[in-house]
């Protein structure tokens, strides 16, 4: 299903609509509260990192589990990876394999897939079980903040301070999946991406509930030479495209025009044409994130989405910590079999 979030979700002051919304909002957030409190049904025999936000949508949970991941894997770890599967078909629990497609599993899910073993499932308990039978030390979940089903020894709050949680009210009347201090009571640590306006709320955030702060950046890379000085046409279809597009511009490469899409979209042919079409009208080269070009790989040759596919670029980003040593600390904290949370 595709999902975007209006504009009114992340203005501070909410909005008339966002008012209309509140008494929905209310109830949503509490219901969700009430879940979070439920005690789990399940624990798995290794560490479990959930890698969360608090609001509906993209805060940069992806590239903060790849990094994650990464720092594991260096640590001597074999780290793996579980997930629902959003936007996918299947409902595990199943291992990721390279012969399925988006459709299939989700486009996070072969992301993961390409460089750790990653289980889906709506299951979380199911699908830590699976995981478990390979050969991981540590489960590294991707959303599931809100889920109490299985115990999570970490959970790490991904926020943009860009945007925060906008509008401070829960869905539909703002992005937030419960209200901020109810989802922080659970949180072992903030992790804070970029240097936005409200870096300075969420810090306050962070102290009210004595939690450390784990400070980043997204940054972009692999900016390859035939890449420089184009033109291009950027397309994106995840949770905040508006994030993509500032990338571009971070890497200093010139979007000509931009089309945004519903998170976790899939890509049509009259979606390609038209991309392909001003491509050529304007003389520019098509760019998407990793996360969008995985939608395109199963699309059938002598389509214009298998051609959308073979020309357009990819936009690679990464996390730059500000402190690396105090993710590496964490982790190795959490792997030592303390609360993974030091000064």
């Amino acid at each position: 299903m595709d999902l975007t979030a209006p504009e009114f979700w992340w203005q501070r002051t909410p909005t008339r609509s966002a008012r209309v919304l509140s008494p929905a909002g209310a109830i949503y957030g509490w219901l969700t509260a009430r879940r979070m409190s439920r005690a789990p049904r399940g624990k798995a025999d290794i560490p479990v990192l959930c890698v969360g936000n608090l609001v509906v949508g993209g805060a940069g949970k992806t590239p903060t589990t790849l990094s994650l991941v990464s720092d594991l894997i260096k640590l001597g770890h074999k780290p793996g990876i579980l997930l629902r599967g959003y936007g996918g078909t299947e409902k595990g629990p199943l291992l990721v394999k390279s012969a399925h497609n988006a459709g299939q599993v989700g486009d996070e899910a072969l992301l993961y897939a390409n460089v750790v073993p990653t289980v889906v499932c709506a299951d979380r308990v199911a699908g830590a079980r699976l995981l478990g039978k390979t050969d991981v030390d540590v489960i590294l979940m991707d959303d599931g903040f809100q889920n109490p089903s299985l115990h999570k020894d970490v959970s790490l709050i991904v926020v943009d301070t860009q945007t925060a949680w906008g509008n401070g009210l829960s869905c539909p009347a703002g992005p937030l999946r419960a209200p901020v201090n109810s989802q922080l009571k659970t949180a072992s640590a903030i992790i804070a991406l970029g240097d936005g306006a409200r870096r300075g709320e969420i810090e306050d955030a962070a102290n009210r509930h004595d939690l450390p702060i784990y400070r980043g950046e997204i940054v972009p890379v692999h900016i390859s030479e035939d890449m420089v000085g184009r033109r291009f046409i950027a397309y994106s279809g995840i949770g905040r495209p508006d994030k993509f597009f500032e990338s571009l511009t971070n890497a200093n490469l010139e979007a000509v025009e931009r089309f945004s899409f519903p998170d976790h979209h899939a890509f049509t042919e009259q979606d390609a044409e038209k991309i392909l079409s001003r491509c050529r009208s304007l003389d520019a080269m098509p760019i998407t994130t990793e996360k969008d070009f995985v939608r395109l790989l199963s699309a059938p040759e002598h389509t214009f989405a298998a051609e959308l596919r073979q020309v357009t670029k990819v936009l690679k980003i990464q996390i730059e910590w500000q402190n690396p040593d105090s993710i590496v600390e964490m982790l190795g904290g959490l792997m030592a079999g303390s609360n993974g949370m030091g000064s």
